[in-house]
């Protein structure tokens, strides 16, 4: 069967044994990247189609004749229509669970950082600081202990029970959410209950119509006014604008995200301000070890192999 994989740029940074893939798919063109100019004529003649962040659209479908399966290599399926898709039958199936320990390990990185008061005190040093100090140590910035603290989780899949396990095992006390509009039930908190109690939030649910914006202005007075919040999901969970203004405000202790909703940021964010306290932004790169890299491309080679064989797995459409 003849492939394309439209951005091996996005998973491969030449650092990955893609042989697992190759084998699975022989005649497979690979591209670092595809525009979207491109997309229509690079997926013409193909059968199966592996895309990360490429969109997939009802137009890309139509001029796709021959394209059986869609291989999103990423676990967020927005990017391809999958209405579209099962019109035409068109099968699409997805990689799940490969990042975890990655993900999961950026978050407690995150909250660490900011109880820590880690990047302020490298500043103060590379701001010369410390040399000048009148004593042996510098403690400018409160330090908080994440031990006996109790720490909220919206989304209790795969990633939301590893950052658990590893907040337990600091000593911290784990609460964890209800589904957005619902009440407590099943040991869940419901949110606006779980909000006050809460020294640090971490977020870990898909974003759907029913998650966007789930931490606004409302949500975010709820919370304690040094409370910290972590979104290592995906942009669009959180109001920007109205997380900047808390934390101008002094309405909130820190806030760290690996997600924005225009990813890269090309037309500016509100958490890009220099202006902002004790926030981080990494560039959605939780989830990029080598070793989460690698599993997808194992889970990329499975889904295929398990297509042709008729037995299709990790199927979303």
């Amino acid at each position: 069967m003849h492939g394309v994989f439209l951005d091996r740029g996005s998973l491969d940074l030449g650092d990955l044994d893609l042989a697992p893939l190759l084998d699975a798919l022989p005649a497979l063109h690979c591209h670092p990247a595809t525009a979207a100019t491109e997309t229509a004529a690079r997926v013409r003649a193909a059968e199966i189609v592996i895309s990360n962040k490429v969109v997939l659209d009802a137009a890309v479908l139509a001029a796709a004749p021959a394209l059986k399966l869609i291989c999103v290599a990423a676990t967020g399926t927005n990017n391809v229509d999958l209405g579209a898709a099962r019109a035409r039958g068109i099968t699409v199936c997805n990689c799940r669970g490969y990042g975890t320990p990655s993900v999961a390990q950026h978050t407690l990185t995150l909250m660490l950082a900011l109880a820590t008061r880690l990047p302020d005190y490298q500043r103060a040093v590379a701001a010369g600081r410390w040399q000048q100090a009148t004593q042996f140590c510098l403690l400018d910035f409160p330090i908080r202990e994440l031990a006996g603290k109790t720490l909220g989780i919206i989304g209790q899949g795969e990633l939301g029970g590893a950052v658990a396990q590893l907040a337990e095992a600091l000593g911290m006390r784990v609460l964890r959410a209800a589904r957005p509009g619902q009440p407590s039930a099943g040991g869940r908190v419901a949110l606006a209950e779980l909000l006050p109690q809460v020294d640090v939030l971490s977020l870990h649910c898909p974003l759907t119509a029913e998650t966007r914006n789930l931490i606004g202005a409302a949500e975010l007075a709820l919370m304690k006014p040094d409370a910290l919040l972590i979104n290592t999901a995906r942009g669009g969970l959180v109001d920007e604008a109205a997380l900047a203004a808390a934390l101008r405000a002094g309405r909130l202790g820190g806030a760290a995200f690996d997600v924005l909703t225009e990813e890269p940021p090309v037309h500016g964010n509100p958490l890009l301000a220099l202006d902002l306290p004790n926030l981080i932004v990494t560039p959605h790169n939780a989830w990029g070890s080598r070793e989460s890299r690698q599993r997808m491309v194992g889970q990329l080679a499975e889904n295929i192999r398990a297509f042709v064989a008729g037995r299709p797995v990790r199927v979303v459409a």
